[in-house]
């Protein structure tokens, strides 16, 4: 689900993440402190270059959270799991099909022709590969669970990020 952005969505989301974000079409998740935490990314960006993220996590501290999981050893752990189990590895295929389901129903929303450049290319390593837990994690806030199993099961292991501080102050320091 994607809603349209606003001004206020748009500052929040250049607050998170530093700079002025490229080619977003909607926000597609918000934390539950209210805040964008996911925003929609249209597959090719104003320059021209093809961007196959189509869901992009912009919350700071669910990115660290993730990059966390990431460090630990989590997306070895979750490609073995790829060869080892039939039933997640064909649940992983069917989530890249629907992101790409998902980024050609953003383009032809926004009146744009398909991107040949991405075409059958996801996010993440989808769908024999997890490379990228971050992408995976902005796929199933999304999507919402049970699309990608690899991305829930991500969300799953972390402890809840937007429970210190109201994450819609992107500049509000820790520990405060």
């Amino acid at each position: 689900m994607t809603e349209a952005l606003d001004p206020d969505d748009i500052a929040l989301v250049t607050g998170q993440l530093g700079r002025e974000p490229r080619g977003i079409a909607a926000v597609a998740h918000r934390c539950p402190c209210g805040a964008p935490d996911v925003v929609a990314t249209l597959p090719r960006l104003p320059d021209g270059t093809p961007f196959p993220t189509t869901f992009y996590l912009t919350c700071p501290r669910l990115a660290a959270a993730v990059s966390t999981l990431e460090s630990d050893g989590v997306m070895r752990e979750f490609h073995d799991r790829l060869g080892e189990d039939g039933g997640w590895a064909a649940a992983y295929e069917r989530a890249h099909r629907a992101y790409l389901r998902s980024r050609s129903d953003l383009a032809a929303a926004a009146g744009l022709e398909a991107v040949p450049e991405i075409d059958g290319v996801s996010a993440g390593g989808m769908p024999h590969r997890v490379k990228c837990l971050h992408a995976l994690a902005a796929h199933a806030l999304a999507a919402g669970p049970g699309v990608n199993p690899v991305g829930d099961e991500t969300l799953a292991r972390l402890d809840p990020w937007w429970s210190r501080l109201p994450c819609a102050d992107p500049t509000a320091a820790e520990g405060t």
